[in-house]
């Protein structure tokens, strides 16, 4: 991967301070971090170390108290919340731990209310739960809801309604935290195929075995990122270990 290209997403001096009974939490202390199109990075460090905060804020789900945030080059970190939905919905896709399914909507009508929402037309809707479902194998059970079937199954499910939106970056929260260890396999030999056909996935996990499936690892610890590191052999890219002084789903 080309460092002097633009990068994807890009963190500077990141800082979310949360507020509560007059008491300052720093969930993330200037945090800078770089992300490349087509990178798989995992984020990993103990419960409360910010993990889940910073994914938060790559997924404009919350925004940084200070700093600045930039997706393909534009700010996005003053955006309103309306215009930071729709960027959401154009270019971000997720997957929780908790897979989030609807318990009363199919398989299919799961992964095609994401691409309702953001208007797509029906036919072009069709196509693409389709493919996607294909995708991760689960197009044998487009019928199903999610209750019929098993937690694994439920989780390549949620993949694919976030294939479906065709997203620039996957973000995945915890996606093994709710699997067996034969399920948890599956799902990262999922995520590892799709990186290879050129997904840019940034993933929070707990578990090394997991983590070694990226490119490069990001550990955060108190709000800080103390050490970004290639993995399985791979060429860390972009400026995320530069971060090293920096302090800190769903």
């Amino acid at each position: 991967m080309n460092k002097l290209t633009q990068p994807l997403v890009k963190l500077e001096g990141v800082t979310k301070i949360f507020y509560a009974d007059q008491v300052e939490t720093h969930a993330l202390s200037e945090v800078s971090l770089e992300i490349h199109s087509g990178e798989y990075v995992t984020v990993g460090g103990p419960s409360g170390s910010g993990k889940s905060t910073l994914l938060s804020i790559l997924g404009l789900l919350d925004s940084p108290t200070h700093g600045r945030h930039h997706i393909k080059g534009k700010p996005v970190e003053s955006l309103d919340a309306d215009a930071r939905a729709r960027i959401r919905n154009r270019e971000i896709g997720f997957v929780f731990q908790s897979f989030n399914l609807i318990g009363d909507l199919t398989v299919f009508d799961n992964v095609e209310l994401p691409l309702t929402y953001r208007g797509t037309g029906k036919a072009e809707r069709k196509r693409r739960v389709q493919e996607s479902l294909e995708r991760v194998g689960m197009a044998h059970r487009m019928r199903h809801y999610p209750a019929q079937l098993s937690g694994g199954e439920q989780q390549r499910v949620a993949v694919a309604r976030a294939l479906a939106g065709r997203p620039a970056m996957l973000l995945a929260d915890e996606p093994t935290g709710n699997l067996d260890s034969k399920n948890a396999e599956a799902v990262m030999d999922l995520l590892h195929e799709l990186h290879r056909e050129g997904a840019t996935i940034v993933m929070v996990t707990h578990d090394p075995r997991y983590a070694q499936h990226a490119e490069r690892t990001v550990h955060l610890l108190d709000g800080r990122i103390v050490d970004g590191e290639a993995t399985t052999g791979a060429v860390t890219t972009g400026k995320g270990s530069e971060a090293m002084q920096n302090r800190v789903i769903r």
